[in-house]
């Protein structure tokens, strides 16, 4: 980061003038930074300079499990017993033809719900997860995090055996440790049982089988992840358990309290989908929703908001309560806080009566329970229940408060009435609010256990550490936010001498040999009615039981009553991250190598803050400051944040692990320290200004397509009203003519002719497409230090921008991957001939060829080739085959070599053999880039141009659609669709109108 003092008040006066861009991306950009001049100066800038110091083996090898997974030392694993059999998707096992994957339905959980996916697998080995069409979780699609699970199954750092008090130890030890332990415990008084959110129906039935052998056994449940103030929320609202469940498909005007609805929480796939659905735009004639989003720090869903103000979580309250009071709801009384026009508030209100049973609230679940109470209250009010919104009987086993679960638990632990603790999956030591020095109380328990997948923070307070089996390890099943269930199916054996928590119960229960497959089995034989065969060859095949979705709760909202949180001079809002969540997926390379949506910010979290803010306190990004919150401290760097709220900070857990792994002990500072049970939602906080700096690395200021002289057009943004008055207006269509005047005749692609197109309106930035690409593509992660040089590979980026003032601008996110010139600068000055164009007009590497000159990569406007700067394969052959975990059908580059986007070429190659065997050509929609697979909301289609009626073909024609750079005429593949919004008619231009 820049060591200059930036002056916001100067840069606010520039963008009030119209002095600085009309679209930047970051405040080191308006500012006009040395360091950002010269990454606009230098094709190969000192981030990119020759290797130097010890970097090196160690070094490497430290990332080498995150990127490359070692997955050689799993190669001797079999795959799963004759006996239990595994059904995949398509094809059957007897199949199998060498080079040709395989895809079998299983599903991931978060929070304990399931997210349906369909698991590539390579002669027995998983390469690849892409989402389940018939899931209702995923329809489809994945997320980032999705993505990397695969990595995480061939992590080395994962935990490899049983461990006694750090000692190595054996299942058979454990068991019969805990059958002496539980004979100890008449009724297994004082034995406790702590679990992550469960869903699964066959680990509820033994959980439930268990307390009724042992009744005075206790059933605790802590998950960060949880949507607690949810839960709380509606029984708060009903007086009983119920879940919402959106259907933005058919709201025509949403408003988001906070919520992240796209992209955090069960059901934000789905979620993402039909709020794009009922927004994409291809004709002046269709119709979009409107979005009117208040939150503190921008989050993905509002980003693509018509109508956003920044406000401090307990002025989100104070909205909801006035709202309320406006469409006659109960709430608690409360005044519109002064960041909401009075024009906006009239004018959201007007809208919102405007279009009853057809408009939806949705409250995020970092604000309070009684802040959720008012969110069904206005949607009760406005007449949306039964339309946008209904509710279900819950999905989860035994719906909870975790942090009053686990805070009652450590109260017994403390008062010495826990002599023995079993912890499934949760990591306590680490989650657990500050508050509750939970590694102290379990210090008092005579015996525990905890199984889990690394030998982590808990994992080395309890007496016995149990490996945990991977989910593409294990049989097991789980319901989806809406109940349906799916029943997980293994790909491959544990690796190491791993159990599912399924085996792990039938110990408790005292059947420590059956196995899992068996366990899950024999439940479903109890509950299902007809062929049992034929249901579990369906289920598993298809990865849903049909008929298992939630029953319709009955409800009916009492007055909310109760405080609104109160307001601090600032607040301290502590949420999961993007890509760690809680902390669990810090080891994974590919996460945190991930640029966070709009700071773009890799390897670490950071103290978000308003510019006004850090004005305040006299900071600037990187530096380092203390803050102070119920009695806790913690210092943490700083990030200037355009957009978020003044007085307010964000701060994402998920860091600071002292037990990790390689990959993810010791980045970033563990917010943890300062989270308090007793706190709903934000918390109080003082700031103090430290002397201390920490250097943040952020790819937002890497290949800038600025340039340094004329403004470029690379944001196309207008009006649903704009585009329907003129949609040539010239928001949306570009100045430079389409095709000038060329020496050169063009070339005639008669065959195929591959072709993408990028819908900036429903892109949310969630960066699904980067991790989907580098799983499919087999991309390396570099470490901190190389992406602080320039140096990540990532084949596709999102670009943000940022447009308006400072303090409150709009925002746009545009995925950037090789945009397959037709007319390719890189070509020409390539010595060697090493990037070239086939016949179906792909520019394409000859890796074979490239002597690493880059001069392609300092000939390419839109900076999207990446140098192997580094010997990665090399290095990691030394310690295991490659081979392994990478995507077979992806050739591994050597350092030396340029590489890029391909449009996933195999994929290509694949669709054109099988259309070559049955005598036809490839279809429309066959063949699905892995970026475009991933996409929640479907905003990247892909397809042939010569086929007028694909569906790239048709949204190429839409007026919207325009090239990159156009007035270089190098004629993209790749074009885009310009980013439409629908603000509300009444504001023009008034506060909070994006």
């Amino acid at each position: 980061m820049s060591d200059v003092q930036i002056d916001f008040s100067d840069i606010r006066a520039k963008l009030a003038n119209q002095e600085g861009p009309a679209y930047w991306r970051s405040i080191d950009q308006l500012a006009e930074t040395e360091e950002f001049k010269l990454f606009l100066q230098r094709e190969f800038p000192r981030q990119a300079a020759p290797i130097e110091g010890s970097f090196e083996r160690r070094d490497f090898l430290k990332l080498l499990g995150a990127s490359m997974a070692l997955a050689g030392l799993s190669a001797c694993a079999r795959p799963p017993l004759a006996h239990e059999k595994i059904v995949p998707y398509v094809k059957q096992p007897e199949q199998i033809t060498p080079g040709r994957p395989l895809y079998f339905a299983t599903a991931v959980t978060y929070a304990g719900y399931a997210e349906g996916v369909l698991a590539e697998s390579h002669q027995g080995r998983p390469t690849k997860l892409e989402g389940n069409p018939d899931h209702p979780a995923s329809l489809g699609a994945t997320g980032a995090i999705t993505q990397a699970q695969v990595l995480t199954l061939y992590d080395p750092d994962r935990a490899q055996e049983v461990l006694q008090r750090g000692q190595p130890s054996t299942w058979a030890d454990f068991t019969s440790a805990l059958a002496d332990a539980l004979a100890g415990l008449p009724g297994g008084d004082g034995f406790a049982l702590l679990t992550e959110n469960v869903t699964s129906p066959t680990l509820a039935s033994q959980i439930s089988d268990f307390l009724g052998q042992y009744p005075q056994a206790r059933w605790f449940q802590y998950d960060p992840v949880h949507p607690d103030n949810v839960v709380a929320g509606a029984r708060q609202a009903f007086g009983q358990d119920a879940t919402p469940v959106y259907d933005f498909r058919a709201a025509d005007v949403v408003v988001a309290l906070d919520a992240d609805f796209m992209d955090s929480g069960p059901g934000s796939l789905a979620h993402a989908r039909a709020f794009a659905d009922a927004r994409r735009l291809r004709r002046a004639t269709d119709t979009m929703n409107r979005l009117y989003a208040f939150e503190t720090s921008p989050t993905h869903a509002a980003s693509l908001a018509d109508h956003r103000v920044a406000l401090k979580p307990s002025d989100v309250a104070a909205l909801a309560a006035a709202l309320a009071a406006s469409v006659g709801a109960s709430a608690p009384a409360a005044q519109r806080p002064a960041a909401v026009s009075q024009a906006l508030f009239d004018a959201l209100v007007e809208d919102l009566e405007a279009n009853r049973g057809k408009s939806l609230v949705v409250v995020g679940q970092d604000q309070p329970p009684v802040v959720h109470a008012i969110g069904h209250a206005l949607n009760a009010a406005l007449g949306n229940v039964g339309t946008t919104v209904s509710y279900l009987q819950p999905a989860a086993a035994r719906p909870a408060v975790h942090r009053e679960e686990l805070a009652e638990l450590v109260g017994l632990m403390n008062g010495g009435s826990v002599e023995a603790l079993v912890i499934i999956d949760a990591n306590p030591v680490y989650t657990a609010p500050a508050s509750l020095d939970f590694a102290g109380a379990l210090a008092k328990v005579p015996f525990s256990a905890r199984l889990g997948l690394y030998d982590d923070e808990t994992a080395a307070a309890v007496t016995w550490s149990l490996p945990e089996s991977h989910f593409l390890e294990a049989w097991g099943d789980a319901r989806a936010f809406d109940g349906t269930v799916t029943i997980r199916q293994p790909l491959i054996l544990p690796f190491y001498a791993g159990k599912s928590d399924v085996e792990l119960l039938g110990a408790l229960l005292g059947n420590p040999s059956t196995a899992g497959y068996d366990v899950v089995r024999n439940y479903w034989r109890a509950n299902v009615t007809g062929s049992f065969d034929d249901f579990w060859r369906e289920s598993v095949y298809r990865g849903t039981v049909a008929g298992s979705r939630s029953q319709p709760a009955t409800v009916s909202a009492a007055p909310v009553t109760g405080a609104l949180p109160t307001a601090a001079s600032i607040e301290l809002k502590l949420v999961l991250d993007d890509s760690l969540q809680d902390g669990r997926f810090a080891n994974n390379g590919w996460l945190q190598e991930l640029p966070k949506a709009f700071s773009n910010l890799t390897w670490d979290n950071a103290a978000l803050m308003a510019p006004a803010t850090a004005e305040a306190l006299g900071v600037q990004t990187g530096d380092v400051v203390k803050l102070t919150s119920g009695g806790k401290d913690l210092s943490a760097p700083v990030w200037v944040q355009p957009g978020h709220a003044a007085g307010a900070i964000t701060l994402a857990l998920g860091y600071g692990r002292s037990r990790a792994g390689k990959v993810g002990t010791g980045v970033g500072v563990n917010a943890y320290q300062l989270l308090d049970h007793t706190a709903a939602g934000a918390q109080p906080v003082t700031v103090a200004k430290t002397n201390d700096s920490h250097s943040l690395v952020s790819t937002q200021t890497h290949h800038s397509l600025e340039g340094t002289g004329e403004a470029r057009h690379i944001v196309r943004s207008g009006t649903l009203a704009e585009f329907r008055a003129a949609p040539e207006h010239p928001h949306f269509v570009h100045p430079v003519a389409h095709h000038e005047a060329d020496l050169y005749p063009d070339f005639e692609y008669k065959g195929y002719k591959w072709g993408m197109v990028i819908d900036q309106t429903v892109c949310t930035g969630c960066n699904a497409c980067v991790v989907a690409c580098q799983s499919e593509n087999n991309i390396p992660i570099v470490g901190k230090a190389q992406v602080a040089r320039g140096r990540e590979m990532h084949w596709i980026r999102v670009d943000n921008y940022y447009s308006g003032s400072l303090d409150d601008p709009q925002f746009f996110h545009q995925p950037m991957p090789c945009q397959q010139c037709e007319k390719a600068p890189c070509e020409p000055v390539c010595p060697v001939g090493a990037t070239v164009h086939d016949s179906e007009g792909l520019n394409v590497m000859v890796y074979n060829r490239c002597v690493g000159t880059r001069y392609c990569s300092n000939n390419c406007p839109y900076k999207v080739r990446r140098f192997n700067w580094l010997q990665y394969a090399e290095l990691a052959t030394d310690a295991t085959p490659l081979s392994l975990a990478n995507n077979p059908d992806v050739t591994v580059r050597s350092r030396g070599v340029m590489e890029k986007c391909t449009y996933c070429t195999q994929r290509i190659a694949t669709a054109r053999i099988d259309a070559s065997v049955e005598d036809r050509k490839i279809r429309d929609g066959e063949v699905v880039t892995a970026c475009q697979s991933a996409c929640p909301t479907q905003a990247i289609v892909f397809g042939d141009l010569n086929d007028p009626t694909s569906q790239v073909a048709a949204v190429k024609a839409s007026p919207l659609n325009y090239w990159m750079l156009e007035e270089l005429q190098t004629f993209p593949r790749t074009t885009y669709l310009a980013k439409v919004k629908n603000p509300n008619p009444a504001l023009g231009s008034a506060e909070g109108s994006h």
